[in-house]
């Protein structure tokens, strides 16, 4: 299993809260709505590689003390245990840039109330609002042959501040 970290930035746009969302382009998902994130290099920690990824993929700098961690979720994957992997999820509310397109997402601010749950990982409409919320999860979601969900495990707790 593998480790890969995911950042949800958020927003305030005319009154109501957004999430950095994108398109996947290339890889695992392709077509699927997610946040930034992607594997860890070598030496990297879960926060290193959010700020790295978020750069690579969508154009945005972050610090790393920036970013509070909302979920660390296992994903064994039951007929392809090669994509196998161990997910850090954070959301940031500040930041640089704007967003822009990578060969890896396209990116696009959503209103919370109106989050794409369709296009997304099955799991995400299952967890994602609450830790949005506030609330910290540790999870395992076994992902089926057709990228759905086989079975879950979801244990929450009072969200950590990094």
């Amino acid at each position: 299993m593998f480790d890969v970290s995911v950042v949800y930035l958020l927003r305030v746009s005319q009154g109501q809260w957004e999430v950095l969302l994108g398109e996947k382009l290339t890889g695992l998902g392709v077509g699927k709505i997610v946040g930034p994130g992607g594997k860890w290099e070598p030496g990297e920690n879960a926060e290193q590689a959010a700020c790295r990824e978020v750069a690579e993929e969508v154009g945005i700098s972050l610090d790393p003390r920036h970013l509070t961690p909302i979920a660390v979720v296992e994903y064994p994957f039951v007929t392809r245990p090669e994509l196998s992997q161990r997910s850090h999820a954070f959301i940031a509310t500040r930041f640089d840039g704007t967003p822009t397109s990578s060969p890896e997402l396209h990116p696009t601010w959503w209103p919370r109330t109106e989050m794409p749950w369709d296009a997304m990982w099955a799991d995400a409409k299952l967890w994602l609002p609450r830790a949005l919320e506030g609330e910290f999860l540790h999870a395992s979601f076994a992902i089926d042959a057709d990228n759905g969900v086989a079975s879950s495990q979801m244990t929450w707790s009072t969200l950590r501040r990094s």
